[in-house]
């Protein structure tokens, strides 16, 4: 599932309500990041959940149960609900779940929309730092100041103008679990710089592009991405060049004009070093 450039602008209310919807899952969040009033556990695979990533997700769903009880929402603790209007939401509660639980405060709350065109809203919600990247599809990639961030407070994101791989400021995420042969080409021809927020430092112009490898992303982890770095001016897709939700779940994001440079540096190489029970720690 690919962004559609032709496809209609997604309606502006309902981006305002996705917005208003992350302001609020962010403050629960934050407040559970300053209590010690809460546990974790270990999922079946592997990655670690805490009481909050659950009740941050439950407040997702109950406020989409009555804005728009016909949609199908996915989410990564709850598991999908099927709708019947062809619509659906995806929810990563607290992305960087490990951040939080060692109070770092780099996790987000990331909130995306799919319409019957494809990829329409995307939002990834930083409630330390009380900033938000939003963007809709036809509508724009904006900075929004918080709290209660709205669209008429926010900036315009744009990438940036990069056009030469050789020193390009390139993020990694979880590079441990990368091939040394992925690793050792980008070395080589890039600036790799480790990413305390890949997607954000990319529409921002503080990042020219951006790589995950290593362990498969899931789908609620990327599924904001097509229409924040599209909106942006950017370009995502897996290592390969495929559609980045459904690809293998490696992510490149780039300023776009260096897409395809980096797209052959990196193609055919192993994504992967083989190492028991690596995750993400999200």
């Amino acid at each position: 599932m690919d962004y559609v450039f032709e496809a209609p602008p997604v309606d502006r209310e309902l981006l305002e309500f996705a917005i208003r919807l992350a302001g609020r899952a962010g403050q629960k969040s934050a407040q559970g990041f300053f209590s010690d009033d809460w546990h974790s556990r270990l999922k079946t695979d592997g990655t670690e959940v805490t009481e909050i990533d659950v009740a941050v997700e439950e407040l997702i769903r109950d406020e989409l149960s009555q804005h728009a009880p016909d949609d199908g929402i996915f989410g990564e603790e709850g598991g999908a609900t099927i709708g019947i209007s062809g619509r659906r939401w995806i929810i990563d509660p607290i992305n960087g779940t490990r951040y939080f639980m060692h109070r770092v405060p780099l996790f987000s709350n990331d909130i995306a929309y799919e319409d019957e065109y494809g990829p329409a809203i995307g939002v990834i919600n930083m409630p330390m730092s009380q900033q938000m990247i939003v963007a809709g599809r036809g509508l724009g990639c904006w900075v929004l100041p918080g709290p209660g961030p709205n669209l008429r407070s926010g900036r315009r994101a744009r990438v940036t103008k990069r056009t030469g791989l050789g020193g390009a400021r390139t993020l990694m995420h979880n590079p441990a679990g990368w091939s040394e042969e992925l690793l050792s080409a980008l070395h080589r021809r890039v600036l790799l710089v480790p990413s305390t927020g890949m997607i954000v430092a990319l529409v921002t112009g503080r990042a020219d592009a951006g790589v995950i490898a290593g362990p498969p992303m899931g789908y609620e982890d990327v599924a904001p991405m097509p229409v924040i770095v599209t909106e942006a001016g950017g370009r995502v897709t897996d290592l390969s060049g495929a559609s980045v939700l459904e690809g293998d779940m490696s992510v490149l994001v780039t300023n776009g004009r260096l897409h395809e440079e980096f797209l052959q540096l990196v193609k055919g190489l192993p994504r992967s070093r083989d190492f028991q029970g690596l995750t993400h720690g999200d």
